[in-house]
């Protein structure tokens, strides 16, 4: 079994392609990691002081590519992470099925705290992320009410500073998503905790 998760942001250059590269680090090649930009800067690399962040943690993405985001594209993935809310709906927009599987990466995170011990469970990292991510969506009523920045922050031709409040913010994200989706005694149950 194989899980396509796709990453999205505006000019796909910072956050997506940080987030694609950091999801492929973290997880076993079950899970097929992409990115893609609903304003692509197409064929550019990752933003440098983006690609610095990712080369001082040990990820590399020196063969990245931008590019720009299609319905097929958002068709293809299993799983579609927004960096931002606005990303979330212009994606919806153009391909309302993908509603029930488009979150934005802050919003999974956030849902993915208040799973319950043993739900998320399979042989694989994707049939765990399969698992988590229906387990995930019933968990917006007890999220729902509450005001929730669940945006990742737009570090492009801003200061360094505001490349690692980015990079900090995904890094944040995806802990609890990582630890319910790796295997071992008790992943599932620290996504509660977490």
């Amino acid at each position: 079994m194989t899980f396509t998760v796709l990453a999205v942001c505006t000019g796909n250059i910072c956050r997506s392609p940080a987030l694609e590269a950091l999801l492929r680090h973290s997880l076993d090649g079950s899970v097929v990691v992409a990115s893609a930009g609903t304003h692509a800067v197409v064929g550019s690399p990752v933003s440098p002081p983006m690609d610095d962040l990712l080369t001082a943690s040990g990820v590399d993405a020196s063969d990245f590519v931008a590019r720009q985001l299609t319905a097929g594209i958002i068709r293809e993935a299993d799983l579609v992470l927004a960096l931002t809310t606005a990303h979330r709906a212009w994606i919806v927009d153009r391909e309302p099925a993908a509603v029930r599987r488009t979150l934005t990466l802050r919003e999974l995170a956030r849902l993915t705290s208040t799973v319950a011990p043993g739900t998320v469970v399979g042989a694989s990292a994707a049939a765990r992320l399969a698992a988590l991510v229906p387990a995930a969506l019933l968990e917006r009523p007890r999220h729902a009410g509450r005001a929730h920045d669940d945006d990742v922050v737009d570090p492009y031709g801003r200061s360094e500073r505001t490349y690692r409040e980015s990079y900090d913010q995904i890094l944040g994200a995806l802990a609890p998503i990582v630890s319910a989706v790796r295997p071992g005694p008790g992943s599932a149950a620290r996504t509660s905790a977490s």
